[in-house]
């Protein structure tokens, strides 16, 4: 399994956005 790592600096919501954001294009097109 590969990971992958969403790393900001100084602002706490970019990151969690971006691993939502990627987990969800992941689940519409069924990985």
């Amino acid at each position: 399994m590969k990971s992958i790592c969403f790393v900001c600096h100084g602002n706490i919501c970019r990151s969690p956005m971006a691993e939502f954001v990627f987990k969800e294009m992941l689940r519409q097109r069924g990985l």
